[in-house]
Formats: C-alpha cells, sequence, structure tokens
C-alpha cells in the first residue's frame, strides 16, 4: 500500500487562521511543525495516561531532539476527567511551571484532553496559545477543529467553556492504529455526520469505504480525515460561535448529549455512540415529522450498525433509561433558546436544518420508540 500524502486543511478567520495538517509520521516531526509558533524553546505537553503509554515517549524525543524542554501533565483518562477539580489542577500546575501568555501548550490526546486543555489555555492569564495534537478519529475530525473548548457539568455536558482557537493542528493518522476498535467505530460516527449533515455525495463514499476504513486502510483514513475536517473547517470559518450555520455539526448531539448525561459518562456509552443513535433518533424524529423517508431512515441505522455502532437506547448494555430523564437533560442542551430546543434534523441524507417547531408528544414517542 502506497504513503498517502500529506494533506492541508486551512480554518480561515483572518489573523487567528491555522492549519489542519493530516497523514502519517506527524508526530516524529513534532518540533519543525511547532517551531512558528514558539517564542521560546519550552512548551507544556497534557495528555492522558493511556496516551501517554503510547505516545509520550515519541512525542518528548521529538521535541528534545531540536532542543525544545517540555513539562508534561498525565491527567486520568475519560469523559469524567472533565470537571473543575481537574481543571483546577491542570491550571495550578501550569502556574507553577510558570506557562508564561507568550508559551505554548500542547494537548495530546484525544477530544477530553482536547477540550479541557483548550479550556485552560483560554483562561490561564487571560489567554494562552495551544496546539492540538489529536490521537484518536473523533477528535482528528471533530473536537480538534473549530476552537470549542469545555469542562462538563451536573447539568449537562460541556455547558462550561469558552471558544479559544488552536494556533495549529496535527492529525498524525498512524496514531489510528493504536486505538482500541470501539474508541476508533465511536469517531467514525463523527465522520458519518458530516455526510448526513450536508454531503450526500460524502455518505455514499462512506457506504462503499467505511469497512475499510474502520479495518485500516491508511488511505480511505486520510481521506475521510480530510473531507471531514474540510466540511467543519468551512462551516468554523462562515460562523464561528454558532449563531447559525454551525449548529448543523451538533446532529445528533442533543440527543445524543442527553445520552451521556443519562449514563453519568461513563464507560457503558462513548461520546460517539451516543451521536451514532442520537443521529438515528434525528432521522426518526424527522420522518415522523413527514420529511425524510422511511427508507432513509432504514439505510442510515444499517450503515452504522454494520459498522458496529449503535442504533437504539436500548443497545447500551446495562443501562436504565427513561424517557423522562432523557427529555430533562435535552432541557439543559446549549442550544435551548427561550425555554425551547433547537433541533437539528435531517430533511434527508446530506440535507439538515435547525428547527425548535418540534411536537414535544413526536420526540416523546421517538425516544420511546428506541428504548
Amino acid at each position: 500500500m502506497s504513503v498517502p500524502r500529506e494533506e492541508l486543511v486551512t480554518v480561515a478567520l483572518g489573523d487567528r487562521s491555522y492549519p489542519i495538517h493530516i497523514g502519517p509520521g506527524l508526530l516524529a516531526d513534532l518540533a519543525n511543525r511547532l517551531a512558528p509558533f514558539l517564542k521560546r524553546n519550552r512548551v507544556a505537553l497534557v495528555t492522558d495516561r493511556n496516551v501517554a503509554d503510547l505516545h509520550l515517549a515519541a512525542a518528548e524525543a521529538a521535541l528534545r531532539a531540536a532542543g525544545i524542554a517540555c513539562v508534561t501533565q498525565i491527567l486520568p483518562p475519560g469523559e469524567q476527567t472533565k470537571n473543575f477539580a481537574t481543571l483546577e489542577r491542570l491550571l495550578d500546575w501550569l502556574l507553577a511551571e510558570k506557562i508564561e501568555r507568550g508559551d505554548l501548550i500542547l494537548a495530546l490526546g484525544g477530544g477530553v484532553i482536547g477540550d479541557l486543555t483548550g479550556f485552560a489555555a483560554a483562561i490561564l492569564r487571560r489567554g494562552v496559545d495551544f496546539a492540538q495534537i489529536p490521537t484518536t478519529l473523533l477528535a482528528q475530525v471533530d473536537s480538534s477543529v473549530g476552537g470549542k473548548t469545555a469542562i462538563n457539568s451536573p447539568h449537562g455536558k460541556n455547558l462550561i467553556g469558552a471558544f479559544h482557537q488552536p494556533r495549529i493542528v496535527l492529525a498524525d493518522i498512524a496514531l489510528l492504529d493504536s486505538l482500541p476498535r470501539r474508541e476508533l467505530l465511536a469517531g467514525y460516527a463523527e465522520v458519518v455526520k458530516y455526510g448526513l449533515l450536508g454531503d450526500a455525495a460524502f455518505f455514499d463514499w462512506l457506504e462503499q469505504h467505511g469497512a475499510a476504513l474502520c479495518a485500516g486502510d491508511l488511505p480511505a483514513r486520510v481521506e475521510a480525515v480530510t473531507q471531514s475536517c474540510r466540511a467543519k473547517a468551512q462551516i468554523v470559518a462562515a460562523d464561528e460561535r454558532e449563531a447559525g450555520q454551525r449548529a448543523l455539526l451538533n446532529l445528533g448531539h442533543t440527543f445524543g448529549h442527553a445520552l451521556e448525561q443519562a449514563t453519568n459518562y461513563d464507560a457503558r456509552l462513548l461520546h460517539g455512540e451516543g451521536v451514532a443513535i442520537g443521529m438515528c433518533l434525528a432521522f426518526a424524529l424527522s420522518h415522523a415529522m413527514g420529511l425524510a423517508t422511511g427508507q432513509e431512515v432504514e439505510r442510515v441505522k444499517r450503515h452504522l450498525s454494520g459498522i458496529g455502532l449503535p442504533v437504539r437506547v436500548a443497545d447500551i448494555k446495562g443501562a436504565d433509561i427513561d424517557v423522562d430523564t432523557l427529555l430533562a437533560g435535552m432541557a439543559q442542551d446549549k442550544k435551548v433558546a427561550d425555554g425551547r430546543i433547537n433541533f437539528i434534523l435531517p430533511r434527508a441524507i446530506g440535507d439538515s436544518f435547525v428547527t425548535d417547531q418540534v411536537d414535544p408528544d413526536l420526540v416523546r414517542q421517538v425516544l420511546a420508540a428506541s428504548l
């Protein structure tokens, strides 16, 4: 198999624009990629225990070979790390290490590390630059791009945070080889999202190549990550702070976040699994409203379940979830305005829109049918 060429996607935000580099072998070239953003030869690196075991030595060696000093903070893995206590611990450590406003903080990990580190960088000394080095498929195609940073609250997911764009994103596709299959599939749900919300041709491509991508096909992985990043970069450039179009990127997330909250952000449900179920619920709700066809609903479910993702609330093992619990979680969604939930719904595969004109009884019926 030939090694695919490196791809470059730019998030165009004027003087805050930044590159997304996509391809294998980027971690080994870390120092050269970061050099334009360093004011001194010292960085702070934040990661979790799982990623540290796999990739920290390589990252530190690449920096050390270029004479760049690195201090490292290793945090517990998992969504439950995104809380006030861990944020305080991280900020205290950054201050103790005398990280300055002109320094660069590195987020080496998946979405949890990226979100938490980015938020810490946003509020430390009123704003410190950071770089995203995503190690999961989910982070490479979604959470590392666009500047959303946050921690969770008992009231819901990502409710406390800030918009803080990275200076650079390095998506080393080779790092995906170390992912457990369940984590890889969870990230794949976010890839599928881009086809469903605005690119029917991309969804067609995924139906043909998704299995190979998940099995390790390197060119397919580069293509999928590149197309996903291009789609997100275009939307972020047009609507950085989610005043309109960017909300489409939350297809499946209103339901998915409520499911994560109902399972206490634990290992019973990964974020991407919640999104997969959420997208199926969004298509089912759209169909109940007379929009998406029944054939499209089944097509989406067939592709996701065929890859190995859950498509119904009942697919979550060890979870006893009821409709009222999910509705209460959805009521805290960040897209709620004037007490009404803004749903991201498909008219069809590749055509989504935002609406608050949804019959609550229909939502209840769709949720009940998935239990």
